[in-house]
């Protein structure tokens, strides 16, 4: 037994010097290097060197070969978009596909036509945030609100609608309650578009700030047998799950137009210069000031761009003469821009990201004793309408009623912070019911300046609810079509 024993502590000795001998052939005869033949990379995390055969002539193996060149190269941030980097050695192949990179222009981009205000000695200095407003300066705006919105309709009617088209998706039980949300809305669009007949063949559909574009895509399933139909989605992001793949083999026309409301002329879309179709603007919460751009692309800049350069400059005329023929040529320019602009039907949202810059009410404003400064403040204080101010959710809530708000939140992002709506000063000025008020009348009073402005060019304007509360709290759709009065009769 002890003769067995001697011999099994010899065998045991002699495994473990083999298995060291083994180790030190790997690691190299210093222990801190590598074996001869072996990578020269070291595995930290094994505490021991690499033990693939590189090629020949090499040090490392493929794998850490190229992870030792990556380690040894510099990456540096991209002058075009710092948000990502770059290997410094491969920046100016990095430049000439980078998508933050200058593109050409479209034929349609002209830089600043919907913008609006030229003149910038207009503008009003940096103004301060609502919480650094005294209680009297505060007081005072409001009264300045009321005044102005004395007279106006506050209490708009309910229009709310639905469409054949949807009936379909929105009795699926797989849809959301998230999903049901957005169809009921884009049902009610649909109805109030067929109440206005704007739903027929031979028209261009403009959506602005299309997203996915599913608002066009149930435009198009109501007018599944309807000839000479285009679609053009107007958005200046990048937009992942679009349904335009849907309409491929449609007879109806799809395209996307990349650029910003801004610098649009419609007159220049190479389909509406070719076919001449009568226009229809639409969009579902057009955020703030892109609403006035959608406007004024549609009621301005998309006759302006037409302008007749060729047209010979016409005979000089007594002043009677010009008087007479500015009245006829502003009756006839209505006309024509009623003509050419069927309707527009845009649900409104984030009143407190518009711009006075941009905003086309700016006539209105001024004409009920209101300016820039007013203004700047009237459309922070919009979003007290819809949240922010709102009290907190107590623990008697719903799990479903915490998720809606959180579906609208994601719908309807806010961006003013406490301190620049006021939330943090103003709980002992005002209650929730009355902060909910003033934001609302700022709405409506950001809102008759956009009517105005459409009256004053031909058209018949509206604002109705066009869903519930509890489905969008952004609930108001802007609707407009040409004035019967300037659409020319038949010939007989």
């Amino acid at each position: 037994m002890a003769a067995a024993g001697v011999d099994m502590a010899a065998a045991a000795g002699a495994a473990g010097t083999g298995m060291a001998a083994a180790a030190a052939e790997r690691q190299g005869p210093c222990g801190a290097c590598p074996a001869p033949g072996r990578c020269a990379y070291f595995v930290e995390r094994k505490k021991r060197f690499c033990k693939m055969i590189p090629a020949a002539g090499k040090r490392f193996c493929g794998e850490h070969g190229r992870q030792e060149e990556e380690n040894d190269r510099k990456r540096i941030p991209c002058p075009l978009d710092p948000k990502h980097t770059v290997y410094e050695d491969q920046l100016q192949k990095h430049l000439k596909k980078c998508n933050s990179r200058e593109k050409p222009k479209p034929v349609y981009f002209v830089q600043d036509i919907n913008a609006g205000l030229k003149d910038v000695t207009e503008l009003p200095e940096k103004q301060v945030p609502i919480s650094s407003l005294s209680k009297e300066e505060l007081q005072n705006l409001i009264i300045k609100l009321k005044k102005a919105s004395n007279g106006l309709e506050l209490r708009l009617k309910e229009q709310i609608l639905s469409h054949q088209a949807l009936e379909e998706a929105l009795s699926d039980p797989k849809n959301g309650q998230s999903a049901f949300k957005h169809l009921k809305q884009q049902a009610s669009i649909l109805g109030n578009m067929e109440k206005l007949h704007l739903l027929g063949p031979g028209r261009c559909f403009v959506e602005f700030g299309a997203g996915r574009g599913k608002l066009s895509h149930w435009v198009d399933v109501a007018l599944q047998n309807v000839e000479n139909v285009q679609f053009l989605l107007v958005e200046r992001a990048t937009t992942r799950f679009k349904v335009d793949g849907k309409h491929k083999r449609r007879d109806s026309v799809f395209e996307r137009l990349h650029v910003d409301i801004q610098h649009l002329c419609l007159e220049k879309v190479p389909v509406l210069e070719k076919k001449k179709l009568p226009v229809v603007g639409i969009g579902k919460h057009l955020c703030g000031a892109a609403t006035d751009l959608a406007l004024r692309c549609l009621v301005e800049s998309y006759t302006a761009c037409s302008g007749g350069e060729n047209e010979e400059p016409a005979p000089k005329r007594s002043r009677t003469d010009q008087t007479e023929m500015a009245s006829n040529n502003s009756a006839e320019s209505n006309e024509d821009d009623c003509k050419r602009v069927a309707g527009i039907v845009i649900a409104l949202c984030c009143h407190h990201k518009c711009d006075w810059t941009h905003y086309v009410g700016r006539e209105f404003f001024k004409s009920v004793g209101l300016g820039p400064v007013e203004f700047h403040y009237f459309q922070r204080m919009s979003s007290w309408a819809t949240c922010g101010m709102r009290e907190t959710t107590t623990k008697s809530s719903t799990n479903e009623e915490s998720e809606d708000q959180t579906n609208e939140a994601e719908e309807h992002e806010q961006t003013l912070s406490k301190t620049e709506n006021g939330s943090d000063t103003l709980q002992g000025i005002f209650t929730v019911e009355e902060r909910k008020e003033i934001g609302c009348l700022c709405k409506r009073l950001i809102d008759h300046g956009r009517l105005e402005y459409l009256q004053h060019r031909g058209y018949q304007a509206a604002l109705q609810y066009y869903t519930e509360s509890a489905v969008s709290l952004e609930n108001v759709l802007l609707t407009a079509v040409p004035s019967p009065s300037l659409i020319p009769e038949p010939t007989t």
